[in-house]
Parts: structure tokens; sequence; C-alpha cells
């Protein structure tokens, strides 16, 4: 039976006689969509609320931040409390530099770590060098500079020029040694000539108490 005023339109890739949907057919996808709308906010964790931002969270995380200080004494007191105790601070900067005088790796910085810049400074240590004298050496140009005796200002300059052009030589020569020892020592490592050599050079013009890492081996003593 049809119904007066009832007029069907035409759908895109529907028939044009197609039949009117039942009451019961309405019913069921009403119900769907109710269970799939369920789903989907069973899946996606639904709150009910808006979503924290990042801040806040961090907030919430950290606790209470609390107030900026309002003198420099108050800035400096929340310092010293962050630091910790003087003797605590004391304590740990001798343990620091006690491991740093045994040569731990953990410690030592970038430039002295690993087996290949230990085995350079036992190199170094395992002789005497006359670049040993490079700090007595700058002493004595500036005894000869402060010292206003034409005499043994020429006698200073020309023993200093004598003393730095030896120590060129001699670590040059060093240099060259110590590469030879560590490209032996060490084939499947990458090492780069000029850091070495450089590496050898700055150890042997310390003084040999003055070294850190300390010398683990006495001067003469044969570097396997």
């Amino acid at each position: 039976m049809a119904y007066p005023g009832r007029v069907n339109f035409l759908r895109r890739g529907s028939s044009a006689t197609s039949a009117p949907a039942s009451p019961d057919d309405d019913d069921t996808g009403d119900e769907q969509d109710v269970v799939s709308v369920g789903a989907r906010r069973a899946q996606t964790g639904g709150k009910g609320r808006p979503t924290r931002s990042r801040r806040e969270a961090e907030g919430r995380r950290r606790g209470p931040v609390a107030p900026a200080p309002k003198t420099q004494r108050e800035a400096m007191k929340r310092a010293k409390a962050t630091r910790g105790d003087k003797t605590q601070r004391r304590e740990a900067s001798a343990e620091r530099r006690k491991r740093m005088m045994a040569g731990d790796d953990r410690v030592l910085p970038v430039r002295d770590r690993g087996p290949v810049k230990a085995f350079v400074r036992d190199l170094v240590d395992s002789r005497r060098h006359l670049m040993g004298l490079f700090m007595p050496l700058a002493v004595l140009i500036f005894i000869t500079v402060v010292v206003p005796v034409p005499g043994l200002q020429n006698l200073g300059s020309l023993l200093c020029l004598c003393i730095l052009a030896a120590m060129v030589v001699e670590g040059t020569l060093l240099g060259r040694q110590v590469l030879s020892r560590v490209r032996t020592k060490f084939p499947n490592e990458e090492v780069k000539g000029f850091s070495v050599g450089w590496y050898a050079f700055t150890r042997a013009t310390q003084i040999r108490k003055l070294r850190m890492p300390a010398p683990r081996v006495k001067a003469g003593e044969a570097v396997a």
C-alpha cells in the first residue's frame, strides 16, 4: 500500500525501486552503532576529561616547585645545600684524584683513556728525557730576561736556544719510536700518528712527580 505524499529519492549507487527499511532493521542498526562506539571508547581508553599538558604531568611527578630565591644570599644557601657538606665534597675530590693518579679510565679525561694511551705513558715514563727540563728552562729564561746583565742575558739566551733545539729533535725521535711501538702492539687499533706523537711529547715535557696519571713503571724499566 502506497502512502500519499511519500516520495522516494534516488540515491547514488542504489536502485530507484529499493524497498523501505523496516522498523526492526532501524533498531538493529542503532544497537550496532552503540556497541561500536562503546568498543572504540574502550580501545582508546576514553577518560571523559581533557588530556593534561606535558608541563602539568611533569609537575605532578616532580612535586611542587619551590619558589625562586628572593635574595642572592638565599640563592647561595640553596646552592650550598644542593652540593652537600664541605667535608663530603673534599672527600669526594680526594677520592677522585686518587683514582685519577691510579689511572682509572672511568674518571680520567677523554684524552688519557684507553689501553693505547696507557701504553704510551708507560713508554715515556720508562726513560729519562731532556724534555723534562722544559719547566726549569722556562724559569731560567725568565731570570735572564729580568736580570739586567747583558753578558748573562746573552749567555742565557744562547743556552736556552740550544736546549730548545735539542728538545725538538728529541721530541721528534720519541714520537716516531712511540708510534712504531704502538702500531706493533695494537695492530687492530686505529692510531693517529700526530695524536700519539704529541701525547708522548707533552707527557715527556712534564716533571715526573707532577705527571697525571702517576707513572706505573720506573725509569730504565723495560716495557713489553
